[in-house]
């Protein structure tokens, strides 16, 4: 067995601190998402990806690989979304054992109008507090992070 590399105190801070900001920018950006439209950050997501495809539609696998969601969660999320009236499921033009994802129009109204407030409450707790050179350095990390992620998962 070999042994465990523990983290140092600047390594334990920087993780600790990336925790903690992403706990909490997730948290508020969720509730003020509820507290204004009755949104769930996982619905704005939805309607998000909806909103900016083609007509407005696409499959569940490709909705589901946008997200990055195991099936049963997309499929359970989207029930609960179309009862609500914010998609609907239509039969695939070219599968027809598949479906297609379709944001309605209440749907589309809803993402109209919560997306300029979402943007707002971004800048205001997040990018409005940068320099440009953070930005870039976020974009960098991120980057390597993701990519050292896909080789992970890859083995």
């Amino acid at each position: 067995m070999t042994e465990v590399r523990w983290l140092d105190e600047r390594e334990q801070r920087a993780w600790r601190s990336l925790m903690t900001m992403q706990h909490g920018l997730s948290e508020y950006l969720d509730r003020q998402l509820r507290n204004r439209c009755g949104l769930s950050d996982a619905d704005y997501q939805v309607l998000a990806h909806l909103s900016e495809a083609p007509g407005g539609r696409l499959r569940p696998f490709e909705l589901g690989a946008l997200l990055r969601w195991e099936k049963s969660r997309l499929s359970q999320h989207l029930s609960r979304m179309e009862k609500r009236g914010l998609v609907t499921r239509e039969p695939c033009p070219t599968d027809q054992r598949g479906a297609v994802i379709v944001i309605t129009g209440p749907g589309g109204d809803l993402i109209r109008a919560a997306a300029p407030q979402h943007v707002s409450d971004v800048r205001d707790v997040f990018v409005d507090h940068l320099t440009a050179a953070e930005l870039e350095t976020l974009v960098t990390i991120g980057d390597k992070v993701r990519a050292r992620l896909a080789r992970a998962e890859q083995r």
